[in-house]
């Protein structure tokens, strides 16, 4: 059956939408918004690092993280352009919308994948080159080909790949990784259960409608909020770690006693809360909570080295 002149000027119309895919969808296939704070904490790690790192050599390290980063997030896009389709917090993304073919996305992601563990390796060093290709392969074959939509652990398990950013920081200025940075990993790691699962609870339709077995819709709403407070419990017990192996102080202390508390205070809301509107204030809190922590590490530094603390 041939095609009406209808259907033949839809698809040229979608075709040329598609072709002029602009500058603007290439930045949001990156995912700006999580590339913010994985060059952040990565930049922390380097800053926290003992001796510090050659400016230049910083630069380019923390320029390779977040080329390491958008590339994942280009290519988790591209994997999940059906799911994305069908969820509203995603439909409006440039794949599902029909402003970018995927095959561009994956071509963009590889390319950036490859060109940020290349320059980190030629520039920086191999661990922490090494490091960075690990975090990428992690997120894409780990979390978002193996993991996401097959177990409710996704987020626990996958959550590893956002958290090797400040022990790549740190291995770029000192060409080892220590206790130290193994705890800023493990703040991440166990930070990113309570953050997700928060979004998961008022996002729950969104993820059963795409087939994604996130903790609510698997394991219902009520084991989320319990999950949500046992880590979170858990997150405020490791905020105190760097104080017990040296590398932060009293700058540091303090901060990480008001906001855990605060942290806490949120996940507990959340538990006993049986709408959304916790779990909102919780997940937003969340990430100013992991923003606010790497900023008193750094703070409580500075302070060090300036003889104020």
């Amino acid at each position: 059956m041939s095609e009406s002149a209808g259907d033949l000027s839809s698809r040229a119309a979608a075709q040329a939408v598609v072709d002029l895919a602009s500058a603007r969808d290439y930045v949001a296939i990156l995912k700006p918004r999580v590339m913010s704070l994985v060059v952040f904490t990565g930049l922390a790690g380097l800053l926290l690092a003992p001796g510090g790192a050659n400016p230049l050599i910083g630069a380019v390290a923390v320029l390779a993280i977040a080329l390491g980063a958008g590339a994942a997030g280009a290519i988790n896009m591209w994997y999940d352009r059906d799911i994305d389709a069908v969820m509203t917090r995603t439909c409006a993304r440039p794949i599902p919308a029909g402003r970018m073919r995927p095959e561009e996305a994956l071509s963009f992601g590889v390319a950036l994948a490859a060109g940020s563990v290349l320059l980190m390796g030629l520039v920086v060093g191999l661990a922490a080159a090494a490091l960075l290709a690990l975090s990428i392969a992690f997120y894409v074959f780990v979390y978002t080909v193996w993991l996401k939509r097959r177990t409710p652990q996704n987020i626990v398990i996958g959550g590893a790949a956002g958290a090797f950013p400040p022990v790549i920081g740190w291995a770029a200025a000192t060409g080892d990784v220590g206790i130290e940075a193994l705890i800023l990993f493990a703040l991440i790691f166990f930070w990113t259960p309570p953050h997700f699962w928060s979004l998961a609870l008022y996002r729950s339709a969104d993820y059963a409608r795409a087939g994604v077995p996130m903790l609510p819709v698997v394991a219902g709403e009520r084991e989320t909020r319990r999950q949500i407070l046992l880590y979170s419990a858990v997150v405020a017990a490791i905020s105190l770690a760097p104080l017990a192996v040296g590398l932060s102080g009293p700058v540091y202390g303090v901060s990480a006693v008001l906001l855990s508390a605060t942290f806490l205070y949120r996940a507990l809301a959340v538990f006993r809360d049986r709408g959304v509107a916790s779990a909102k204030r919780m997940f937003g809190f969340s990430i100013v909570y992991l923003f606010l922590i790497f900023c008193a590490l750094i703070a409580d530094r500075a302070a060090a080295l300036l003889g104020w603390a």
